[in-house]
């Protein structure tokens, strides 16, 4: 029964993966460009709330987190290759004030007092939300590091692997990726669990994210040869 459930955990994720990939070529193919700029916020909002879920995946304790956030990756690779690194970082600064915005606006609803019909569901929203604003604002911190990074080695591994375009991918977001995780499991799960679990989440995580970085490559290979000019929306 514990082995089935386990499985059905990893074959869920594998194809929660590929759809947040399908979503990203889907949202570039309809809108273009803007496609890519609304992704961001997208898969940063879903990211901070569902870092707090953990599952076993493959063996280790894992957060349901790591797949909406390495696609942000994706979208700021393709960005990269097709537009060049200012429009990458734009992403990324609109990401930023987005989940700001977000979080700001959410934890100021909170405060209102609620009429005793909605009290049970005032209580929800604050126990799903009440660590929101310390996940979103580390998330944010590790996520802006992490992304100048990515966009910074993208940009030099173009240069010196200009027909390889799996190398710079690749490379740029797992030296990326492991910056990211190294400062997010430090200063968000510092307090809530003990080390043994917050180096369990670290490792499954960095390994995860391998596995997601070397996965979105075919996917980056398809946007590449999309033209965003011909839109379908």
């Amino acid at each position: 029964m514990m082995n089935g459930m386990l499985l059905q955990n990893e074959m869920l994720w594998l194809i929660k993966l590929v759809i947040s990939f399908i979503i990203v070529l889907g949202a570039y193919k309809c809108f273009g460009k803007t496609g890519l700029f609304i992704w961001i916020p997208i898969s940063m909002f879903i990211a901070s709330v569902e870092v707090m879920v953990l599952v076993k995946l493959f063996g280790l304790h894992a957060s349901l987190g790591n797949i909406p956030y390495a696609s942000a990756f994706l979208v700021t690779d393709i960005l990269s290759e097709k537009y060049g690194e200012k429009e990458a970082k734009k992403a990324i600064w609109i990401g930023f004030f987005t989940n700001i915005v977000i979080a700001f606006m959410i934890n100021f609803a909170l405060l209102f007092v609620p009429e005793a019909d909605g009290a049970e569901m005032h209580s929800n929203l604050k126990s799903i939300f009440g660590l929101f604003p310390r996940f979103m604002i580390v998330g944010l911190i590790s996520y802006a590091i992490s992304q100048h990074i990515d966009i910074y080695l993208y940009k030099i591994l173009k240069e010196k692997f200009p027909k390889h375009l799996w190398i710079r991918n690749n490379g740029s977001t797992m030296v990326s990726q492991l910056v990211d995780n190294v400062l997010f499991t430090t200063l968000a799960f510092t307090g809530i669990f003990s080390f043994e679990v917050m180096f369990e989440i670290f490792l499954s995580t960095y390994i995860l994210k391998w596995i997601v970085a070397a996965m979105d490559t075919p996917f980056l290979y398809l946007a590449t040869k999309m033209d965003s000019k011909k839109s379908l929306c």
